[in-house]
């Protein structure tokens, strides 16, 4: 069974079949599906709320399984903010450099031991038979002081692991953050919700 991708976020695609690949899921974009999606508008209130509003919309358009996820950052210190509105928190939709600015802004005065956080992201597989998945997974950590490493994207170069020692999530391998990212949490759960649906060999 093919499943599509609801994303228009070129890394996060990459990340997102990364993982999938070995699950057995074999995931198509929207160009090698041959389709067009529509960019849904992301008014939810909750990163579930957004996922299967993408996933939803996704299936009708295609007529395939569809595969989407809402993720984000929480920060302690700042009531759980940024939270749904992560990708555009400074303003503009995707700009990761005034979204950094902006949170270590708002922590400046932040001391270290104040500084938890966590990546949170939610996946929605929606099924033509009006029937979904949601899986949530969680990475627990803090906000760093300054920016670190040169991989990832959105928070990853202020985001510090609970696994990792210290060093940012922009500091990781591939290999490194797939291990531990709340997008590989949510969708080892999605697998095994597959498995027990008995598709492919997820």
């Amino acid at each position: 069974m093919n499943f599509i991708l609801a994303t228009h976020n070129l890394k996060k695609r990459e990340e997102l079949a990364r993982i999938l690949a070995p699950l057995g899921v074999r995931v198509l974009t929207a160009e090698e599906a041959g389709v067009t999606l529509t960019d849904v508008e992301e008014t939810g209130t909750t990163f579930e709320e957004n996922a299967v509003l993408k996933a939803e919309s996704g299936c009708r358009e295609s007529g395939m399984p569809c595969v989407a996820d809402d993720s984000g950052l929480e920060v302690d210190a700042l009531g759980g903010a940024p939270g749904v509105y992560s990708a555009r928190y400074a303003g503009a939709h995707g700009n990761d450099g005034k979204n950094i600015d902006k949170l270590l802004d708002a922590l400046r005065d932040v001391p270290r031991e104040a500084r938890g956080a966590r990546f949170v992201c939610t996946v929605c597989c929606a099924f033509p038979d009006g029937t979904r998945i949601v899986t949530r997974g969680v990475c627990g950590g803090s906000i760093a002081f300054a920016r670190s490493g040169d991989g990832g994207f959105g928070y990853d170069p202020v985001f510090l692991p609970d696994d990792a020692l210290g060093q940012s999530m922009a500091s990781l391998s591939d290999a490194q953050k797939d291990a531990i990212s709340h997008r590989r949490r949510a969708l080892e759960k999605l697998a095994q919700k597959l498995r027990e649906k008995g598709i492919g060999n997820a």
